[in-house]
Protein backbone atom coordinates (compact mmCIF):
# COMPACT_ATOMS: atom_id res chain seq x y z
CA UNK A 1 0.00 0.00 0.00
CA UNK A 2 1.35 3.69 -1.13
CA UNK A 3 0.65 6.33 1.01
CA UNK A 4 1.69 9.94 0.24
CA UNK A 5 3.34 12.93 2.65
CA UNK A 6 1.08 15.88 0.33
CA UNK A 7 -1.34 17.74 2.28
CA UNK A 8 -4.85 16.43 1.19
CA UNK A 9 -7.53 19.03 1.79
CA UNK A 10 -10.04 16.07 3.02
CA UNK A 11 -7.43 15.32 6.18
CA UNK A 12 -10.40 17.17 8.13
CA UNK A 13 -10.95 15.86 11.60
CA UNK A 14 -14.05 16.83 14.08
CA UNK A 15 -14.62 15.66 17.76
CA UNK A 16 -15.92 12.43 18.27
CA UNK A 17 -18.14 12.44 21.17
CA UNK A 18 -20.85 9.92 21.88
CA UNK A 19 -20.39 7.51 18.85
CA UNK A 20 -20.41 10.79 16.39
CA UNK A 21 -18.72 13.36 14.72
CA UNK A 22 -19.08 16.66 16.57
CA UNK A 23 -17.50 19.81 14.85
CA UNK A 24 -16.35 22.35 17.98
CA UNK A 25 -19.49 23.90 19.24
CA UNK A 26 -18.14 27.51 18.38
CA UNK A 27 -17.31 26.25 14.80
CA UNK A 28 -13.58 27.15 15.31
CA UNK A 29 -10.81 24.98 14.03
CA UNK A 30 -6.53 24.63 14.23
CA UNK A 31 -4.06 23.22 11.15
CA UNK A 32 -1.22 20.58 11.85
CA UNK A 33 1.19 21.16 9.62
CA UNK A 34 3.22 17.70 8.35
CA UNK A 35 7.06 18.30 9.58
CA UNK A 36 8.83 16.33 6.70
CA UNK A 37 7.53 18.90 4.26
CA UNK A 38 6.87 21.78 6.37
CA UNK A 39 2.83 22.35 4.84
CA UNK A 40 -0.09 22.32 5.91
CA UNK A 41 -1.49 18.47 6.87
CA UNK A 42 -5.07 18.83 8.23
CA UNK A 43 -7.99 20.60 9.79
CA UNK A 44 -9.07 20.12 13.19
CA UNK A 45 -11.79 21.39 15.56
CA UNK A 46 -10.48 23.39 18.31
CA UNK A 47 -12.63 22.67 21.02
CA UNK A 48 -14.07 24.80 24.26
CA UNK A 49 -15.41 23.80 27.39
CA UNK A 50 -18.88 23.63 25.64
CA UNK A 51 -17.23 20.80 24.02
CA UNK A 52 -15.37 18.96 26.74
CA UNK A 53 -18.97 18.93 28.67
CA UNK A 54 -20.57 17.25 25.69
CA UNK A 55 -17.61 14.50 25.75
CA UNK A 56 -17.78 14.25 29.04
CA UNK A 57 -21.47 13.57 29.53
CA UNK A 58 -21.42 11.47 26.88
CA UNK A 59 -18.66 9.45 28.72
CA UNK A 60 -20.69 9.90 31.62
CA UNK A 61 -23.95 8.63 30.09
CA UNK A 62 -21.74 5.23 28.77
CA UNK A 63 -20.95 4.57 32.08
CA UNK A 64 -24.49 4.61 33.70
CA UNK A 65 -25.52 2.67 30.45
CA UNK A 66 -24.28 -0.22 28.12
CA UNK A 67 -20.92 -0.33 29.71
CA UNK A 68 -21.79 0.14 33.37
CA UNK A 69 -24.33 -2.92 32.67
CA UNK A 70 -21.57 -4.97 30.31
CA UNK A 71 -20.04 -8.42 32.51
CA UNK A 72 -16.41 -7.44 33.02
CA UNK A 73 -15.83 -10.79 30.84
CA UNK A 74 -18.08 -9.13 27.86
CA UNK A 75 -16.14 -6.10 28.20
CA UNK A 76 -12.73 -7.67 27.91
CA UNK A 77 -13.66 -9.42 24.69
CA UNK A 78 -14.30 -6.11 23.49
CA UNK A 79 -10.93 -4.71 24.33
CA UNK A 80 -9.68 -7.71 22.61
CA UNK A 81 -11.81 -7.06 19.71
CA UNK A 82 -10.66 -3.39 19.33
CA UNK A 83 -7.30 -4.33 19.30
CA UNK A 84 -7.67 -6.59 16.54
CA UNK A 85 -9.31 -3.60 14.55
CA UNK A 86 -6.19 -1.46 15.43
CA UNK A 87 -4.23 -4.47 13.90
CA UNK A 88 -5.82 -4.80 10.85
CA UNK A 89 -5.67 -1.06 10.25
CA UNK A 90 -2.00 -0.48 11.37
CA UNK A 91 -1.21 0.45 7.87
CA UNK A 92 -3.15 3.84 7.90
CA UNK A 93 -2.72 4.88 11.38
CA UNK A 94 0.85 4.24 11.01
CA UNK A 95 0.66 6.34 7.60
CA UNK A 96 -1.14 9.30 9.49
CA UNK A 97 0.72 9.32 12.51
CA UNK A 98 4.41 9.52 10.40
CA UNK A 99 2.94 12.50 8.14
CA UNK A 100 2.19 14.51 11.72
CA UNK A 101 5.43 13.72 13.76
CA UNK A 102 7.80 12.77 11.00
CA UNK A 103 9.10 9.53 12.65
CA UNK A 104 9.88 6.73 10.49
CA UNK A 105 6.74 4.68 9.25
CA UNK A 106 8.33 1.47 10.62
CA UNK A 107 8.44 2.13 13.43
CA UNK A 108 4.83 4.12 13.62
CA UNK A 109 3.42 0.53 11.97
CA UNK A 110 5.20 -1.59 14.82
CA UNK A 111 3.95 0.71 17.41
CA UNK A 112 0.25 0.19 15.99
CA UNK A 113 0.54 -3.56 15.75
CA UNK A 114 1.94 -3.72 19.36
CA UNK A 115 -1.06 -1.99 20.67
CA UNK A 116 -2.99 -5.36 19.78
CA UNK A 117 -1.20 -7.06 22.53
CA UNK A 118 -2.18 -4.38 25.51
CA UNK A 119 -5.56 -4.39 24.78
CA UNK A 120 -5.18 -8.48 25.29
CA UNK A 121 -3.92 -8.18 28.24
CA UNK A 122 -5.71 -5.81 29.94
CA UNK A 123 -8.89 -7.21 28.08
CA UNK A 124 -8.29 -10.71 30.30
CA UNK A 125 -7.54 -8.86 33.41
CA UNK A 126 -11.04 -7.14 33.15
CA UNK A 127 -12.34 -9.76 35.12
CA UNK A 128 -9.85 -11.09 37.48
CA UNK A 129 -10.64 -7.59 39.29
CA UNK A 130 -11.82 -9.12 42.83
CA UNK A 131 -13.22 -8.26 46.11
CA UNK A 132 -12.01 -9.88 49.71
CA UNK A 133 -14.27 -11.14 52.41
CA UNK A 134 -12.56 -9.41 55.89
CA UNK A 135 -12.44 -11.53 58.88
CA UNK A 136 -13.62 -10.47 61.88
CA UNK A 137 -13.48 -11.37 65.86
CA UNK A 138 -17.28 -10.96 65.63
CA UNK A 139 -18.56 -13.81 63.50
CA UNK A 140 -22.19 -12.54 63.08
CA UNK A 141 -20.28 -9.66 61.05
CA UNK A 142 -20.28 -10.54 57.50
CA UNK A 143 -18.11 -7.91 55.74
CA UNK A 144 -16.85 -7.67 51.79
CA UNK A 145 -15.16 -5.13 49.70
CA UNK A 146 -16.30 -4.60 46.09
CA UNK A 147 -13.96 -2.68 43.83
CA UNK A 148 -15.51 -0.17 41.58
CA UNK A 149 -14.35 2.07 38.92
CA UNK A 150 -13.82 5.22 38.85
CA UNK A 151 -15.84 7.37 36.63
CA UNK A 152 -14.61 9.26 33.49
CA UNK A 153 -11.40 9.72 32.96
CA UNK A 154 -9.21 11.96 31.05
CA UNK A 155 -6.05 10.69 28.91
CA UNK A 156 -3.84 13.21 27.46
CA UNK A 157 -1.47 12.33 25.12
CA UNK A 158 1.47 13.53 23.71
CA UNK A 159 2.97 14.09 19.76
CA UNK A 160 5.76 11.32 19.73
CA UNK A 161 3.66 8.04 20.06
CA UNK A 162 0.62 8.87 19.91
CA UNK A 163 -1.52 5.26 19.11
CA UNK A 164 1.34 3.37 21.59
CA UNK A 165 0.78 6.05 24.61
CA UNK A 166 -2.94 6.23 24.00
CA UNK A 167 -3.29 2.16 24.04
CA UNK A 168 -0.93 2.26 27.11
CA UNK A 169 -3.12 4.85 28.63
CA UNK A 170 -6.57 3.41 27.94
CA UNK A 171 -5.95 0.06 28.23
CA UNK A 172 -6.13 -0.57 32.07
CA UNK A 173 -8.60 2.42 32.44
CA UNK A 174 -11.63 0.39 30.45
CA UNK A 175 -10.80 -2.96 32.22
CA UNK A 176 -11.24 -1.17 35.42
CA UNK A 177 -14.93 -0.48 34.19
CA UNK A 178 -14.36 3.34 33.49
CA UNK A 179 -15.42 5.14 30.24
CA UNK A 180 -12.57 7.55 28.98
CA UNK A 181 -12.43 11.35 27.26
CA UNK A 182 -9.11 11.53 25.57
CA UNK A 183 -7.46 14.91 24.40
CA UNK A 184 -5.12 14.45 21.77
CA UNK A 185 -1.92 16.38 20.76
CA UNK A 186 -2.85 19.05 18.79
CA UNK A 187 0.09 18.17 16.47
CA UNK A 188 -1.44 14.59 16.10
CA UNK A 189 -4.57 14.44 16.40
CA UNK A 190 -5.49 12.27 13.75
CA UNK A 191 -5.01 8.74 14.99
CA UNK A 192 -7.15 9.58 18.31
CA UNK A 193 -10.38 9.50 16.19
CA UNK A 194 -9.39 7.37 13.89
CA UNK A 195 -8.95 4.75 17.26
CA UNK A 196 -12.16 5.56 18.34
CA UNK A 197 -14.04 5.01 14.85
CA UNK A 198 -12.49 1.63 14.94
CA UNK A 199 -13.39 1.02 18.77
CA UNK A 200 -17.40 1.69 17.35
CA UNK A 201 -16.60 -0.98 14.80
CA UNK A 202 -15.71 -3.17 17.09
CA UNK A 203 -18.76 -2.88 19.28
CA UNK A 204 -17.70 -0.86 22.20
CA UNK A 205 -20.32 1.29 23.09
CA UNK A 206 -20.94 5.02 22.05
CA UNK A 207 -20.03 7.24 24.71
CA UNK A 208 -17.26 5.13 26.10
CA UNK A 209 -14.37 6.68 23.83
CA UNK A 210 -14.63 9.99 23.41
CA UNK A 211 -11.74 12.40 21.79
CA UNK A 212 -11.89 16.18 22.18
CA UNK A 213 -8.87 17.84 19.89
CA UNK A 214 -8.00 21.29 20.57
CA UNK A 215 -5.06 23.31 22.13
CA UNK A 216 -4.05 24.05 25.34
CA UNK A 217 -7.60 25.43 26.58
CA UNK A 218 -9.15 22.29 25.74
CA UNK A 219 -6.81 20.30 27.97
CA UNK A 220 -7.24 22.83 30.41
CA UNK A 221 -11.23 22.44 30.60
CA UNK A 222 -11.22 18.78 30.45
CA UNK A 223 -8.72 19.08 33.98
CA UNK A 224 -11.28 21.38 35.88
CA UNK A 225 -14.38 19.44 34.79
CA UNK A 226 -16.42 18.36 37.87
CA UNK A 227 -17.21 14.82 36.55
CA UNK A 228 -13.31 13.99 35.17
CA UNK A 229 -12.47 11.71 38.38
CA UNK A 230 -8.96 11.02 37.00
CA UNK A 231 -5.94 12.34 35.00
CA UNK A 232 -3.49 10.21 33.19
CA UNK A 233 -0.98 12.71 31.41
CA UNK A 234 1.78 12.47 29.48
CA UNK A 235 4.28 14.84 28.64
CA UNK A 236 6.43 16.92 29.87
CA UNK A 237 7.39 17.85 33.90
CA UNK A 238 5.75 21.73 33.62
CA UNK A 239 2.81 20.55 31.63
CA UNK A 240 2.13 17.80 35.09
CA UNK A 241 2.82 19.87 37.56
CA UNK A 242 0.06 22.55 36.20
CA UNK A 243 -2.16 19.09 35.98
CA UNK A 244 -1.50 17.81 39.47
CA UNK A 245 -2.06 21.56 40.86
CA UNK A 246 -5.12 21.65 38.94
CA UNK A 247 -6.45 18.15 40.00
CA UNK A 248 -5.34 18.71 44.27
CA UNK A 249 -7.54 21.32 44.18
CA UNK A 250 -10.73 19.32 42.99
CA UNK A 251 -9.27 16.23 45.48
CA UNK A 252 -8.85 14.17 42.15
CA UNK A 253 -5.33 11.86 41.82
CA UNK A 254 -3.38 11.53 38.50
CA UNK A 255 -0.64 9.55 36.73
CA UNK A 256 1.53 11.36 35.05
CA UNK A 257 4.40 10.28 32.97
CA UNK A 258 6.57 12.92 32.69
CA UNK A 259 10.02 13.73 31.19
CA UNK A 260 13.60 12.08 31.93
CA UNK A 261 17.34 13.14 31.25
CA UNK A 262 18.15 9.32 31.23
CA UNK A 263 22.20 7.84 31.28
CA UNK A 264 23.26 5.20 28.62
CA UNK A 265 26.42 4.21 31.03
CA UNK A 266 28.90 2.01 29.55
CA UNK A 267 31.93 0.34 30.94
CA UNK A 268 35.21 -0.70 29.79
CA UNK A 269 34.53 -4.48 29.87
CA UNK A 270 31.20 -3.72 27.97
CA UNK A 271 30.40 -5.90 24.47
CA UNK A 272 30.89 -2.37 22.45
CA UNK A 273 29.04 -3.51 19.38
CA UNK A 274 26.40 -4.06 21.54
CA UNK A 275 26.71 -0.90 23.41
CA UNK A 276 27.13 1.11 20.59
CA UNK A 277 24.05 0.25 18.89
CA UNK A 278 22.43 0.73 22.35
CA UNK A 279 23.74 4.30 22.60
CA UNK A 280 22.94 5.06 19.29
CA UNK A 281 18.97 3.37 19.50
CA UNK A 282 18.72 5.54 22.76
CA UNK A 283 19.29 9.12 21.35
CA UNK A 284 18.89 8.83 17.55
CA UNK A 285 15.91 6.36 17.23
CA UNK A 286 12.63 8.73 16.76
CA UNK A 287 15.10 11.51 16.54
CA UNK A 288 15.64 11.78 20.31
CA UNK A 289 11.92 12.10 20.56
CA UNK A 290 11.03 10.04 23.60
CA UNK A 291 10.84 10.04 27.17
CA UNK A 292 13.61 7.19 27.79
CA UNK A 293 16.02 9.28 25.34
CA UNK A 294 19.20 8.15 26.51
CA UNK A 295 20.73 11.84 26.43
CA UNK A 296 23.96 11.82 28.96
CA UNK A 297 26.28 8.94 27.63
CA UNK A 298 28.90 7.95 30.65
CA UNK A 299 31.73 5.88 29.16
CA UNK A 300 34.72 5.18 31.24
CA UNK A 301 37.82 6.31 30.98
CA UNK A 302 40.05 3.45 29.27
CA UNK A 303 37.53 3.25 26.68
CA UNK A 304 36.50 6.89 26.06
CA UNK A 305 37.91 8.01 22.95
CA UNK A 306 37.83 5.06 20.75
CA UNK A 307 34.54 4.39 21.85
CA UNK A 308 33.26 8.23 21.02
CA UNK A 309 35.14 8.06 17.88
CA UNK A 310 32.77 5.10 16.73
CA UNK A 311 29.76 7.08 17.85
CA UNK A 312 30.49 9.92 16.04
CA UNK A 313 31.44 7.89 12.90
CA UNK A 314 28.47 6.04 12.71
CA UNK A 315 26.37 9.33 13.85
CA UNK A 316 27.54 10.90 11.03
CA UNK A 317 26.17 8.49 8.68
CA UNK A 318 22.62 8.47 9.77
CA UNK A 319 20.86 8.90 6.61
CA UNK A 320 18.22 11.49 6.98
CA UNK A 321 15.12 11.54 4.87
CA UNK A 322 11.14 10.74 3.75
CA UNK A 323 10.51 8.36 7.15
CA UNK A 324 8.27 6.76 4.53
CA UNK A 325 10.88 4.90 3.17
CA UNK A 326 12.90 1.80 4.60
CA UNK A 327 16.12 3.40 3.72
CA UNK A 328 15.72 6.66 6.24
CA UNK A 329 16.98 6.01 9.76
CA UNK A 330 15.74 9.43 11.15
CA UNK A 331 13.21 11.63 10.05
CA UNK A 332 12.63 15.02 10.97
CA UNK A 333 11.04 16.58 14.52
CA UNK A 334 7.90 17.01 14.56
CA UNK A 335 7.11 20.42 15.00
CA UNK A 336 9.02 24.07 14.45
CA UNK A 337 9.09 24.81 17.98
CA UNK A 338 10.70 21.87 18.69
CA UNK A 339 13.47 22.20 15.84
CA UNK A 340 14.21 25.99 17.31
CA UNK A 341 14.58 24.33 20.90
CA UNK A 342 17.06 22.02 19.22
CA UNK A 343 19.40 24.91 18.25
CA UNK A 344 18.93 27.09 21.03
CA UNK A 345 19.94 24.16 23.26
CA UNK A 346 23.07 23.42 21.59
CA UNK A 347 24.13 27.11 21.46
CA UNK A 348 23.26 27.67 25.04
CA UNK A 349 24.91 24.09 25.68
CA UNK A 350 28.39 25.95 23.62
CA UNK A 351 28.35 29.11 25.49
CA UNK A 352 28.37 26.88 28.84
CA UNK A 353 31.81 25.41 27.52
CA UNK A 354 30.82 22.28 25.65
CA UNK A 355 31.90 21.34 21.90
CA UNK A 356 30.20 19.83 19.13
CA UNK A 357 31.93 16.72 18.04
CA UNK A 358 29.40 16.34 14.89
CA UNK A 359 25.98 18.03 14.08
CA UNK A 360 24.47 20.76 16.19
CA UNK A 361 22.55 22.34 12.92
CA UNK A 362 19.90 22.00 10.95
CA UNK A 363 20.46 19.58 8.17
CA UNK A 364 19.39 19.77 4.74
CA UNK A 365 17.41 17.32 2.77
CA UNK A 366 16.76 18.60 -1.11
CA UNK A 367 13.64 16.74 -1.52
CA UNK A 368 11.95 18.48 1.24
CA UNK A 369 13.82 21.94 1.93
CA UNK A 370 11.05 23.07 3.99
CA UNK A 371 11.31 20.30 6.62
CA UNK A 372 11.97 20.34 10.39
CA UNK A 373 15.26 18.62 10.02
CA UNK A 374 18.14 18.14 12.49
CA UNK A 375 21.56 16.75 12.53
CA UNK A 376 22.45 14.21 14.70
CA UNK A 377 24.61 16.14 17.21
CA UNK A 378 27.08 14.87 19.93
CA UNK A 379 28.54 16.84 22.07
CA UNK A 380 31.44 16.45 24.77
CA UNK A 381 33.55 18.86 27.17
CA UNK A 382 30.56 19.35 29.75
CA UNK A 383 30.89 20.89 32.76
CA UNK A 384 28.46 18.85 35.51
CA UNK A 385 26.17 22.75 35.51
CA UNK A 386 25.59 22.65 31.56
CA UNK A 387 21.94 22.51 30.46
CA UNK A 388 22.74 19.63 28.59
CA UNK A 389 23.06 17.27 31.65
CA UNK A 390 20.08 18.67 33.51
CA UNK A 391 17.16 19.60 31.21
CA UNK A 392 15.21 17.75 28.17
CA UNK A 393 16.28 18.59 24.95
CA UNK A 394 13.82 15.95 23.13
CA UNK A 395 15.57 16.02 20.25
CA UNK A 396 18.68 13.79 18.16
CA UNK A 397 21.42 15.41 20.45
CA UNK A 398 23.74 13.47 23.18
CA UNK A 399 26.37 15.04 25.59
CA UNK A 400 29.19 12.75 25.67
CA UNK A 401 31.24 12.29 29.52
CA UNK A 402 33.90 10.39 30.64
CA UNK A 403 33.94 8.39 34.53
CA UNK A 404 36.42 6.55 36.53
CA UNK A 405 34.58 4.15 38.56
CA UNK A 406 31.00 2.73 39.94
CA UNK A 407 30.40 5.40 42.51
CA UNK A 408 31.17 8.45 40.48
CA UNK A 409 28.99 7.57 37.81
CA UNK A 410 26.32 6.30 40.29
CA UNK A 411 26.72 9.62 41.97
CA UNK A 412 26.73 11.80 38.08
CA UNK A 413 23.46 10.12 36.91
CA UNK A 414 21.53 10.55 39.98
CA UNK A 415 22.41 14.07 39.63
CA UNK A 416 19.28 15.38 37.81
CA UNK A 417 15.41 15.67 38.62
CA UNK A 418 14.43 13.15 36.45
CA UNK A 419 14.56 10.02 37.20
CA UNK A 420 12.56 8.01 34.30
CA UNK A 421 15.20 5.25 33.07
CA UNK A 422 18.66 4.53 32.78
CA UNK A 423 21.14 1.77 31.14
CA UNK A 424 23.86 -0.07 32.05
CA UNK A 425 26.71 -1.81 29.53
CA UNK A 426 28.80 -4.58 31.09
CA UNK A 427 29.52 -7.76 31.14
CA UNK A 428 29.76 -7.62 35.20
CA UNK A 429 26.48 -9.36 36.67
CA UNK A 430 27.41 -8.10 40.32
CA UNK A 431 28.06 -4.33 38.56
CA UNK A 432 25.18 -4.59 36.81
CA UNK A 433 22.68 -5.41 39.13
CA UNK A 434 24.16 -3.54 42.24
CA UNK A 435 23.96 -0.24 39.72
CA UNK A 436 20.13 -1.13 39.34
CA UNK A 437 19.85 -0.92 42.78
CA UNK A 438 21.33 2.56 43.05
CA UNK A 439 20.27 4.19 40.13
CA UNK A 440 17.35 6.38 40.69
CA UNK A 441 14.94 5.35 37.54
CA UNK A 442 12.23 3.90 37.21
CA UNK A 443 13.17 1.04 34.86
CA UNK A 444 16.95 -0.03 34.27
CA UNK A 445 18.15 -1.52 31.70
CA UNK A 446 21.31 -3.81 31.73
CA UNK A 447 22.63 -4.64 28.11
CA UNK A 448 19.84 -3.10 26.54
CA UNK A 449 17.66 -0.13 25.77
CA UNK A 450 14.35 1.28 25.17
CA UNK A 451 12.94 -2.45 25.73
CA UNK A 452 8.83 -2.08 27.02
CA UNK A 453 6.03 -4.59 27.88
CA UNK A 454 2.49 -4.76 28.32
CA UNK A 455 3.29 -6.49 31.58
CA UNK A 456 6.27 -4.43 32.80
CA UNK A 457 5.86 -1.54 35.01
CA UNK A 458 6.88 1.92 33.45
CA UNK A 459 7.06 4.79 35.24
CA UNK A 460 9.44 8.11 37.06
CA UNK A 461 11.04 8.60 40.21
CA UNK A 462 11.24 11.98 41.21
CA UNK A 463 10.05 14.73 38.22
CA UNK A 464 9.64 11.68 35.88
CA UNK A 465 6.24 11.73 37.42
CA UNK A 466 3.64 9.52 39.75
CA UNK A 467 2.02 6.12 39.34
CA UNK A 468 2.63 3.46 36.97
CA UNK A 469 2.07 2.27 33.44
CA UNK A 470 1.47 -1.44 32.43
CA UNK A 471 1.36 -4.28 34.60
CA UNK A 472 -1.08 -5.88 36.11
CA UNK A 473 -1.05 -3.13 38.99
CA UNK A 474 -1.66 -0.52 36.42
CA UNK A 475 -5.30 -1.14 36.99
CA UNK A 476 -5.25 -0.59 40.37
CA UNK A 477 -4.67 2.91 40.25
CA UNK A 478 -8.59 3.17 38.67
CA UNK A 479 -10.57 1.38 40.88
CA UNK A 480 -11.99 2.37 44.15
CA UNK A 481 -12.80 0.18 47.20
CA UNK A 482 -16.09 -0.05 48.72
CA UNK A 483 -16.31 -1.98 52.38
CA UNK A 484 -19.91 -3.54 52.62
CA UNK A 485 -20.84 -4.75 56.16
CA UNK A 486 -23.88 -7.06 56.83
CA UNK A 487 -24.91 -7.93 60.71
CA UNK A 488 -26.39 -11.22 60.36
CA UNK A 489 -27.21 -11.76 64.11
CA UNK A 490 -31.02 -10.75 65.29
CA UNK A 491 -29.29 -9.25 68.54
CA UNK A 492 -30.33 -5.83 69.26
CA UNK A 493 -27.21 -3.47 69.91
CA UNK A 494 -26.88 -1.03 72.08
CA UNK A 495 -27.46 2.72 69.76
CA UNK A 496 -25.14 4.46 71.39
CA UNK A 497 -21.81 2.38 71.53
CA UNK A 498 -20.19 1.94 68.28
CA UNK A 499 -19.71 -1.66 67.08
CA UNK A 500 -16.32 -3.47 67.23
Amino acid sequence: MTFSLAHDARNVYANFIGGRDAPAADGRTFQSFNPTTGQVWGTFADSSAADVDAAVGAAASALDGPWGRLSPTRRGRLMMRWGDKIAEHADRIAALETAQNGKLYAEMHTQARLVQDWLYYFGGLADKVEGTVVPHDRTSVFNYTLREPLGVVAVIVPWNSPTFLTIMALSPVLAAGNTVVIKPSEVTSASAVELARLAEEAGIPSGVINVVTGLRGAGEALVDHPKVAKINFTGGDAGGRAIAAAAGKRLVSTVLELGGKSPNIVFADADLDRAEAGVLAGIFAAAGQTCVAGSRAYIQRPIYERFVDRLVARAGRIVLGDPMKPSTQMGPVATATQLAKDETMVRRALADGAEILVGGERASVPEFPEGYFFSPTILHNLSAGNCLLREEVFGPVLGVIPFDDESEVVAAANDTPFGLAAGVWTRDLTRAHTMARTLQAGTVWINTYRAMAFNSPFGGYKDSGLGRQNGIHAIDQYLQTKSVWCELSSEIQDPFVIKV
